[in-house]
């Protein structure tokens, strides 16, 4: 089996993708019976659990270098693992898995942009307009094609909560092709989840002890759980990175725009959303923004930390 997955990186690339896609449909559908901070809590529990063992004579072997980092970790951890993920969930409270997905495309231009003012990276002229055509369509995406909407900013709360997490998302991401040379990737990706789960763990008490928000255990909800902290976080990790090393970040980068694509087909068939006119006119202008802004080879090396920090997107 692992010899045919190692000589189809392209089926690798669609099952993650599609894993992916399908965490903001399941994310949307277990809405009325597990809480946000619920959910991402026992997410992170569980691939933490299940992540951790395999990778434990690496965390073993380079604890000095993750302890001179904790620093980091816990950045890492803060925007990556416990906000990102978090404020997607109560985005998607309020605003459908389609729209959610289609502002997420805009996750690595948020990135370029992130690197620009902070890294100081040069962006080149089609990157630019990239920027601002995506960024355009997700305006179209929030206003839902209305200029009275979009002149008042009467936008959905829940795309903007989404649009937040992206943005923590894209700081995550430059922080880590910061600081890429020093930590090893799997080991690091562990602290995260253990750091990233403590993180969470006093919201959790909040949700469930103060709050008193409803959660139903049912085969509903520990599917759920089981389906975002084993295929979301590990699964699709692995699948994604293994196509990475066979074929480039560059290539694999193609695959990204999928993520929407498969939501959208699953929001239509098991959630009975629509497909609306903005959405698909949105949508094709952010795809069409990543193309142009990743075309060149300097989008080749966006496109390097990109893959990255895809490891544990949505």
């Amino acid at each position: 089996m692992n010899k045919i997955l190692k000589q189809s990186p392209i089926l690798l690339l669609i099952l993650a993708t599609m894993i992916w896609g399908g965490n903001f449909v399941i994310g949307r559908a277990i809405v009325d019976e597990l809480p946000p901070f619920t959910l991402a809590f026992w997410r992170w529990v569980v691939a933490a659990f299940v992540f951790i063992p395999f990778v434990w004579k690496e965390i073993v072997d380079k604890k000095e270098i993750l302890l001179a980092n904790v620093k980091f970790l816990f950045l890492m951890a803060l925007t990556g693992v416990a906000g990102f993920n978090t404020l997607l969930y109560v985005g998607l409270h309020y605003t459908t898995s389609i729209n959610a997905s289609l502002v997420n495309t805009t996750a690595p231009l948020m990135i370029a942009t992130f690197s620009y003012f902070l890294l100081k990276e040069k962006l080149k002229r089609n990157q630019l307009l990239g920027i601002i055509l995506s960024f355009s369509g997700v305006m179209v995406i929030f206003s839902q094609g209305s200029l009275e909407v979009l002149l008042t900013l009467s936008f959905n709360i829940g795309d903007v909560i989404v649009i937040i997490a992206v943005i923590l998302w894209a700081l995550y991401s430059v922080t880590i092709k910061y600081h890429s040379n020093r930590l090893p990737p799997l080991s690091s990706f562990a602290a995260s989840l253990v750091i990233g789960t403590f993180i969470l763990f006093p919201f959790f008490l909040w949700e469930n002890v103060i709050v008193t928000k409803e959660t139903v255990w049912s085969i509903k909800s520990f599917g759920t759980i089981s389906y975002v902290g084993i295929l979301a976080s590990i699964v699709a990790f692995l699948a994604w990175n293994s196509a990475v090393s066979q074929i480039g970040p560059g290539k694999a980068g193609i695959f990204l725009p999928l993520i929407p694509v498969f939501t959208t087909v699953f929001a239509i068939i098991f959630l009975g959303e629509r497909l609306v006119w903005f959405q698909v006119f949105g949508g094709l202008m952010a795809v069409l923004g990543i193309y142009l802004a990743t075309r060149t080879r300097e989008g080749s090396k966006k496109r390097e930390y990109i893959s990255k920090a895809e490891q544990q997107i949505s």
